[in-house]
């Protein structure tokens, strides 16, 4: 980043709901005397939530208000900037190809929370080149989806690799907990335009668990077996995870720990594969989400359901009230087997926890990450190009640990 840059971050989208979360916690937990902005097409909404931000935490510097569009010109000034855009307007594939393109040209860091795993695709085919020629790091899917199974499975495989010096055979993630009072708009309505934007074909090819390694070593990797019952019913059994099932957001989670896998092959092991699940109470409940995950997948691809579902939903920028939410908590837990012959090979245990919702957490995630990207000597150094939360490593799930984000990883008894 040659540029001679007059912010630290500028965070596009901070009047949308997590795009305010974020900026909350920015107010909250980030540097005081951070050099930062929030950008959008309304001024008046922006100053409401500069307004907000100034009743949180008085002695800190104020964000720079960028009233933009999204178009080239503005955003390519904007770009030229900032170090790092942290980015919350979707649904990305619609609004924000724009603003990968000015960050990647000119060198400027990238963040987003999308789950559009199509159009990361895209991306990467189109400007993966370029960024790693301009130095820029473009990392998308940082916040639910995909980062906390992205380090849980990270910090698994490291804890293996600081035992045996070896890799992982098979990584399990499952979604232990997702207490939510309900998606917000703009989650929905992604979801909705993404599949009637894109062609099935498509859709197939991002639900390749290896459709973003594309720019590594694909023909090396291997997928997790699955067995008939499994695939028949989406239904798994483990003992340190319960009963799993298939996880809605298993697209884009998967296709990420694939990413980061293909990036850092050493580290991960030549043999690392994975699977993304969500814990149930039961069997018969789990054949009955996985059945009806494909039941409703297939409803939503005719445009009268489509059309039908966005009478019910949340207006894209809202979601549920903060006192809907003081309850909510997200839980990860993990299985990683190491990559040894031996009849009982070591196993690590992982769990990630955070005592809020979701989208409280994809705000703190992106907060967090462009500060990682801000300060890390050793990113820079290291990396370029379209990379994932993974990449960040210990520096990030250490700030994570200072905001309430608890990971705990012990290797089991073999």
């Amino acid at each position: 980043m040659a540029l001679s840059r007059d912010l630290d971050i500028v965070l596009l989208g901070p009047t949308g709901y997590t795009g305010k979360l974020c900026a909350e916690h920015i107010a909250r937990f980030l540097p005081s005397d951070l050099r930062w902005a929030i950008a959008g097409r309304s001024a008046k909404k922006l100053e409401e939530i500069r307004r907000e931000i100034r009743e949180l935490k008085p002695d800190r510097l104020d964000p720079e208000v960028l009233v933009v569009n999204l178009k080239n010109i503005e955003l390519d000034s904007l770009s030229k900037r900032t170090k790092v855009v942290i980015n919350c307007i979707g649904p990305y594939h619609i609004y924000s190809t724009p603003v990968v393109e000015v960050c990647v040209n000119n060198g400027t860091h990238y963040v987003d929370v999308t789950g559009e795993t199509p159009w990361v695709r895209e991306l990467i085919a189109k400007y993966h080149e370029t960024a790693k020629l301009t130095g820029a790091i473009i990392i998308p899917s940082t916040g639910v989806e995909s980062a906390p199974p992205d380090i849980l499975s990270w910090k698994l495989v490291k804890c293996i690799q600081d035992k045996l010096s070896v890799g992982a055979k098979d990584v399990v993630i499952a979604t232990h907990e997702m207490k939510t009072s309900g998606a917000s708009g703009g989650t929905l309505s992604t979801i909705l335009n993404v599949i009637g934007n894109y062609k099935i074909s498509d859709l197939a090819i991002a639900n390749d668990p290896l459709c973003l390694a594309f720019t590594h070593r694909p023909n090396a990797m291997k997928l997790a077996r699955k067995t008939f019952v499994q695939k028949l019913f989406g239904v798994r059994f483990l003992p340190e995870l319960g009963i799993l099932t298939t996880s809605p957001t298993e697209m884009c989670d998967i296709a990420t720990v694939y990413r980061s896998s293909a990036i850092m092959p050493e580290f991960y092991g030549r043999n690392f594969r994975t699977e993304m699940l969500v814990k149930v109470r039961s069997t018969l409940i789990g054949i009955l989400v996985h059945v009806g995950f494909q039941i409703s997948l297939m409803a939503l691809l005719l445009p009268p359901v489509r059309w039908l579902v966005k009478k019910f939903i949340y207006a894209p920028g809202q979601g549920p009230t903060k006192e809907d939410s003081k309850n909510d908590r997200v839980e990860y837990r993990g299985i990683a087997v190491a990559d040894q012959q031996a009849a009982k090979p070591y196993r690590a245990f992982g769990k990630l926890s955070y005592e809020n919702g979701p989208y409280p957490l994809s705000g703190l995630l992106l907060a967090e990450a462009a500060m990682v990207l801000l300060k890390s000597e050793r990113i820079a150094k290291n990396f370029s190009g379209f990379l994932t939360p993974a990449v960040l490593g210990q520096e990030f799930i250490d700030r994570l640990g200072r905001v309430g984000v608890s990971i705990e990883i012990k290797i089991l008894d073999s």
